[in-house]
């Protein structure tokens, strides 16, 4: 019998295109207006023909049928940031992986944890499995903390072939640092761009109940970290059984087979590429020798810059002295500290990473003793290598659109939130995380969804006796969960485009988990009803 072929991710994303534009031709195209009442903003919906005359004038919405395909240009213009963002991250890791510096240094971490299992304790344990946990733990933090997203990309490029180097495959690689930030994105403690928005907009102080939220990131943590590592333990004891196996093939290639046979050397221009490096380092520590990290509604003043400089400068120069594959890693280790403290503390996004990216690019080109037309060309062989990666985040833009065009996000809208009448507090806070799940699916944007969802779901808690703190909540999960299986989420799409992972057997992978964690974020909600929770 001859197996059945699954289409390619780029004609399911079309697939999606076609059925969006199909439901313009069904659903009739409304709008939300922000209008007054009792001098307080309310948002009142329209459809199409009964919108004022000056709204009406600015709404153009109309069926589908040939946008599907001018669809995919406003898609890539839409998201060109991270297609961009792609490109350059893809150009700047290729260059830095001629170098073998990754090899090296995962060659060097896994000889590490080797002589760890030495310990019973740890043995007993199982090192692999403190490292996965550990790695969760910490981008859970910063999806909590800061709404770490988009960063994920960069770092899903470093983890998985360590991932693979350690007996996983991909999928392993991708749910330590995409799926761990995404998991605190929806348990959230501290994020600003849904916590904080949704909050500010159902006018309620900045970052209450955090206590109760707390508890929540928490338990939807252990909940992640037991899925991969029950997942990761399968795949360790059979390969095979991973629907990534054949795919991964090219991270096996690629990997850290022949790390023991690395030449360990440090030309000379890279003492020349330390020396400038570090007098860049030391100028910006002078410029800005104090850096504001802001966390939530805190902030805490450190010199940070300085000593980011200060051990930059000693470290290089050991890492030289042993060889220029340990001082790009050296680098890398810098990005990664001037990247969190670039976002937390100067409001960074993803020009800002992009370039620091590029300039490690570079420099690890040059360190490595290479010509400025190498540098270029493996530039341009890294953007070739992942080009198909932003391609599917341009196409998956074409979704989101196609229904906005067609205007019927708002109907969609209209239409759930109408369902939430008479059915009692328990049900109609269910209901409110429903919608936002589901909207969620057609906006991802956490920040834009507010300014559309939550201006409606604040006041009708107030009719029914609900905290507008419980309506944040289900915002919040309702926001959380489905980012990491919706086609028109553009980082999901980037992060499995750089991972190699077709949309399809991600979605076949994931989709048991995330109703589980739909599931639990449903029982989650209930105590913030029936319990008198601090700040609720």
């Amino acid at each position: 019998m001859k197996k059945r072929k699954v289409p390619h991710t780029f004609v399911i994303v079309f697939i999606i295109i076609v059925l969006a534009a199909a439901m313009t031709w069904f659903i009739r195209p409304g709008k939300y207006i922000e209008t007054q009442v009792d001098g307080e903003p309310v948002m009142t919906f329209y459809y199409q023909d009964q919108l004022p005359a000056e709204q009406a004038a600015e709404f153009h919405a109309e069926p589908q049928t040939w946008q599907v395909f001018s669809a995919l240009y406003k898609g890539f213009v839409k998201q060109s940031g991270i297609i961009a963002f792609i490109l350059i991250i893809g150009g700047a890791f290729w260059i830095m992986n001629k170098s073998r510096a990754i090899d090296t240094g995962i060659y060097a971490f896994l000889r590490f944890t080797k002589r760890l299992e030495r310990s019973r304790f740890i043995r007993k344990i199982g090192v692999n499995n403190i490292i996965i946990t550990l790695v969760m733990i910490l981008f859970s933090l910063f999806g909590s903390v800061f709404g770490m997203s988009e960063e994920t990309i960069a770092f899903t490029l470093i983890v998985i072939p360590l991932a693979v180097s350690m007996g996983y495959d991909s999928i392993v690689g991708v749910c330590m640092v995409y799926v761990a930030a995404h998991i605190g994105f929806a348990g959230a403690m501290l994020n600003p761009f849904t916590i904080g928005i949704a909050q500010g907009i159902a006018d309620i102080p900045l970052f209450t109940g955090i206590g109760y939220r707390a508890v929540c990131w928490v338990i939807l943590t252990v909940i992640g970290i037991v899925f991969v590592l029950l997942y990761a333990k399968k795949v360790k004891r059979n390969p095979q059984s991973s629907i990534m196996y054949e795919d991964d093939a090219y991270w096996r290639q690629s990997s850290v087979q022949e790390a023991e046979n690395i030449a360990y050397y440090t030309p000379r221009k890279a003492w020349w590429v330390y020396g400038f490096v570090s007098v860049v380092l030391i100028v910006f520590a002078v410029l800005y020798p104090m850096t504001t990290l802001k966390i939530g509604n805190s902030s805490s003043t450190m010199c940070l810059l300085p000593v980011g400089a200060a051990v930059f400068v000693i470290m290089g120069f050991f890492a030289l002295r042993k060889s220029v594959h340990y001082f790009i890693l050296t680098m890398l280790f810098g990005v990664v500290f001037y990247l969190v403290v670039g976002v937390l503390g100067y409001d960074w996004y993803i020009m800002e990473i992009a370039s620091l990216f590029l300039f490690m690019g570079i420099a690890s080109g040059f360190a490595v003793d290479k010509s400025a037309s190498d540098i270029a060309r493996l530039f341009v062989e890294g953007m070739g290598d992942i080009l198909s990666a932003a391609v599917i985040v341009g196409l998956a833009g074409g979704i989101v659109i196609v229904l906005q065009d067609g205007g019927i996000i708002d109907t969609i809208l209209y239409g759930l939130s109408k369902s939430m009448n008479d059915v009692g507090k328990i049900a109609s806070t269910e209901i409110m995380y429903g919608i936002q799940t589901l909207i969620n699916i057609v906006i991802p944007s956490g920040s834009a969804k507010a300014a559309i969802t939550m201006p409606i779901m604040a006041p009708f808690s107030d009719l029914i006796d609900i905290s507008r703190q419980a309506t944040v909540m289900a915002f919040q999960f309702g926001d959380g969960f489905t980012n990491m299986i919706t086609p028109t989420s553009g980082v999901l799409i980037a992060t499995l485009g750089v991972a190699r992972i077709p949309w399809e057997k991600w979605v076949r992978f994931i989709w048991k988990f995330i109703v589980v964690l739909i599931i639990i974020g449903g029982l989650l909600l209930i105590p913030t009803v029936t319990m008198r929770l601090a700040g609720f």
